[in-house]
């Protein structure tokens, strides 16, 4: 009798309806890039919610993309337990603010200029962030910072300390993240501090996958989508700190864009943006 009583509740759980997809253009498809099969928005879910750790890409700056990542953490809180919520847009000076923040929330009581109260950093745009934030902090489950503080960044751009870790420091990655430092610099990075860039890169990513293996599982991590890569990122850092257990990365990407299975193990492709040439908006900038 216990075992039919607990195989209806397992089917009463798989079968929980999932929130409703924002209305617009935000669902292009989705795809596992390990079969090349498309999923629905609840097949890729009911992935999603297996895992230990979930790791979902982002372009900083698309508006859709923020938009997914509110919806999969409330269709994630209803399909298993909460584990916890890490960002990459969070630094560790900030989490005490974030803990008094979501203490405050827990006892009805919402600081009126969220803003000023985690201390958000203006990098972020809040009007993209904001939404998910607020949700995030209703939560039971904690949210956690992800990143370096500023003065951590500086001393390791200035020291420049070795990385160990097998798979994270193969010449193959490097040499990726160096070209990936040159593009996303537009070339105008001397040569001479590429070597630190990259350092300070992996040290990032070294954090993230940290935290992760600190945080209450399940635990799902939203970053930069080149944070996420499985051939580049975290995933290669949660290998070399020997992270036993079920890894699945979700790239969100404008449609078109080339993944594969090397990358990530899904992609939700969204809208792609009208394209803006970064690299001559910061050579007026520059002197």
């Amino acid at each position: 009798m216990r075992l039919i009583v607990l195989a209806m509740l397992w089917l009463l759980t798989g079968c929980q309806q999932l929130p409703p997809l924002p209305s617009g253009q935000i669902d292009n498809g989705i795809v596992d890039l390990r079969s090349g099969e498309r999923l629905t928005p609840e097949q890729l879910v009911g992935e999603l919610a297996r895992a230990d750790w979930v790791l979902v890409g982002e372009r900083h700056d698309h508006p859709d993309h923020h938009v997914l990542q509110r919806w999969l953490l409330e269709a994630l809180a209803q399909r298993r337990q909460t584990g916890s919520l890490l960002l990459e847009m969070l630094n560790p000076d900030q989490q005490a603010r974030v803990d008094a923040v979501r203490a405050r929330w827990a006892a009805g009581e919402r600081p009126g200029d969220l803003v000023e109260a985690l201390a958000w950093q203006p990098g972020w745009d809040w009007a993209l962030y904001g939404e998910l934030v607020e949700y995030a902090l209703g939560l039971p489950s904690p949210l956690l910072a992800a990143n370096l503080d500023r003065s951590e960044i500086l001393d390791i751009y200035r020291r420049q300390p070795q990385l160990g870790g097998q798979r994270s420091g193969a010449p193959a990655v490097l040499a990726a993240l160096d070209v990936q430092i040159r593009e996303s610099h537009c070339g105008m990075l001397p040569e001479s501090q590429v070597p630190a860039m990259r350092l300070v890169q992996q040290q990032r990513d070294r954090r993230m996958a940290e935290r992760l293996l600190q945080a209450p599982r399940p635990a799902l991590l939203f970053a930069g989508a080149f944070h996420v890569r499985r051939d580049l990122g975290v995933p290669l850092h949660l290998d070399d700190l020997g992270a036993r257990g079920v890894t699945r990365v979700l790239i969100l990407a404008e449609e078109g864009a080339d993944l594969s299975e090397r990358q990530a193990d899904f992609v939700w492709y969204t809208r792609a943006l009208p394209e803006k040439d970064h690299c001559a908006e910061w050579r007026e900038r520059r002197p």
